[in-house]
């Protein structure tokens, strides 16, 4: 398995207490984020079944894409601008693609 190309999953699960403006945070984050090397997709999503639920589900290249995206100005921009739009913490999960690999 050494050759397969190793794919990293993000999962930030984000509960709203101002459910607008933490999406136009997001949103604006998401948008960033996808030009990030080795990004191949962050996608926004909303829970249907937990009201002003967001998650955001990322999908790496390497571990150290993953990493170097963490620490970088866009992320940090986004924390910031949670701030006092979140009922909790937020909830992240990092995820090894197991079967993660695009059909295309």
């Amino acid at each position: 398995m050494a050759d397969e190309p190793q794919i990293v999953l993000v999962t930030m699960a984000f509960e709203a207490s101002d459910a607008d403006r933490l999406l136009a945070v997001l949103a604006n984050y998401v948008v960033l984020s996808r030009g990030h090397h080795g990004c191949i997709n962050i996608d926004l999503t909303v829970s249907v079944t937990t009201p002003n639920r967001f998650v955001v589900i990322q999908k790496w290249a390497s571990s150290e894409d993953q990493r170097r995206h963490f620490d970088s100005a866009d992320m940090v921009a986004m924390a910031t601008a949670c701030d006092g739009l979140l009922a909790s913490p937020p909830a992240f999960d990092l995820l090894d693609g197991l079967s993660a690999h695009d059909l295309r």
